[in-house]
């Protein structure tokens, strides 16, 4: 192929928003040189691979915009360490189904039995698969609802909560809400209801939700509306973080 027509080729790539393939030309003839490959696999190939730099561009671009505290997935979770968790159930999670169904997943348990890590770790598999996710605590959500709505623009706030294929909200329970606040909450789970998923982390029963959100009747409403399409994993084993404690601990008396 001749020096011209590689040119127009990039040009027209450029132009055709294909980058990849502008840059990676001669690669691409250099392997199709090697493999006597037709014109027909050539192509495949370019578009093959064109496809898998824009998915991977996408997936970092929704991390980035995610939120998410860090990107850990179910690979590096140690399900030996919560025998009583059974990692089929996980696992069956991780096909990502109840995102298509628009149910969603509530992961209860103390505090460090690794519930952050398995919402996290979904939501990273719904980003690879194309869904939009977003991730905030509680508190974080309700304060800044609340913000906007002092503001006038409450309406706009919570586009940005429903908007998301898979919400994502963290450590319900750990601070309790007044009654303001948990009708927000409750706007948010109302409006997602049946058109984009939560999984939510909690370390509280759910007969202790009328505690946390101040009011016995709203926290009614808003577990009708969750637990309607769900799927709860209860996590009651030991502490993640208490285990590595401990085990600092034992270093440096060895060490000492």
């Amino acid at each position: 192929m001749s020096e011209l027509t590689s040119n127009r080729i990039r040009a027209t790539a450029t132009k055709l928003g294909l980058p990849h393939l502008a840059e990676a030309l001669n690669q691409y003839i250099q392997r199709a040189d090697e493999a006597k490959m037709g014109y027909i696999d050539l192509i495949d190939l370019m578009l093959a691979e064109e496809l898998a730099v824009r998915d991977d561009r996408r997936f970092r671009n929704g991390l980035r915009l995610s939120k998410l505290p860090h990107h850990k997935t179910l690979e590096e979770y140690d399900f030996s360490f919560q025998p009583e968790l059974d990692p089929r159930k996980v696992k069956d999670l991780a096909t990502l189904s109840f995102v298509e169904d628009k149910a969603n997943v509530a992961l209860l348990g103390p505090p460090g039995v690794g519930k952050t890590h398995i919402a996290v770790a979904l939501a990273v598999a719904a980003c690879r698969a194309g869904y939009s996710i977003y991730f905030t605590s509680l508190d974080d959500m309700v304060r800044q609802l609340k913000a906007a709505e002092d503001q006038g623009r409450l309406m706009s706030k919570l586009t940005g909560y429903l908007r998301p294929a898979v919400l994502v909200v963290d450590e319900v329970g750990y601070q309790p809400l007044e009654r303001a606040e948990a009708n927000l909450v409750f706007q948010v789970v109302s409006k997602r209801y049946e058109k984009g998923s939560i999984i939510l982390t909690s370390n509280k029963t759910f007969g202790e939700w009328g505690q946390v959100f101040g009011d016995e009747v709203l926290a009614t409403a808003i577990l009708d509306r969750l637990l309607h399409h769900c799927e709860v994993v209860p996590i009651n084993g030991n502490s993640y973080r208490l285990k590595n404690r401990l085990q600092a601990i034992q270093r440096d008396t060895d060490v000492a």
